[in-house]
C-alpha cells in the first residue's frame, strides 16, 4: 500500500491527466462526464463543504476528491490513462489554474441547497 506522500505526489500527476483525457477521443462519454465533475470540482476555489466547518470541512479534501479521480480513472481505458498520465507529468508545475469560473456549479449547489432550505422552513 503506498504511504500518504506517494498518494498526494499520484493525485498531483492524475488530476492534469483526467484534464487531458478529456480531450482524448478513445475516452468514453461516461468517463468525460465523470472527468468533467472531477476537473471543475477540483479547480474550484470554493469547496461543496467549506474549510471552516470543523472535521467535515476537510472531507472533501480527503474523500471527495480522490474518490472522484479514482471513479474517473477506473472509467477510462488503462492504456489512454497512461498516455495521460505521461502527457500530465509537469502540467500544473506553477500551480493549478485560477479561473473563477469552476466555482459556478458550487455555488449553484449551495444555492439550490438554500433554497430548498428556504422552501422547507416556509412551505
Amino acid at each position: 500500500m503506498k504511504n500518504l506522500k506517494e498518494r498526494a505526489k499520484q493525485l498531483k500527476i492524475d488530476i492534469p491527466a483526467v484534464f487531458i483525457a478529456l480531450g482524448k477521443r478513445g475516452t468514453p462519454i461516461i468517463a468525460k462526464i465523470f472527468a468533467g465533475l472531477t476537473i471543475t470540482y477540483a479547480l474550484s476555489p470554493i469547496d461543496l463543504i467549506p474549510d471552516f466547518i470543523p472535521v467535515l470541512g476537510y472531507l472533501d479534501d480527503i474523500i471527495i476528491l480522490p474518490g472522484l479521480i479514482a471513479i474517473t480513472v477506473r472509467l477510462i481505458p488503462p492504456n489512454i490513462f497512461e498516455e495521460c498520465r505521461i502527457d500530465a507529468e509537469g502540467l500544473w508545475k506553477e500551480g493549478k489554474p485560477k479561473n473563477w469560473y469552476f466555482a459556478i456549479p458550487i455555488v449553484l449547489i449551495w444555492f439550490l441547497v438554500i433554497f430548498l432550505v428556504i422552501k422547507a422552513i416556509w412551505f
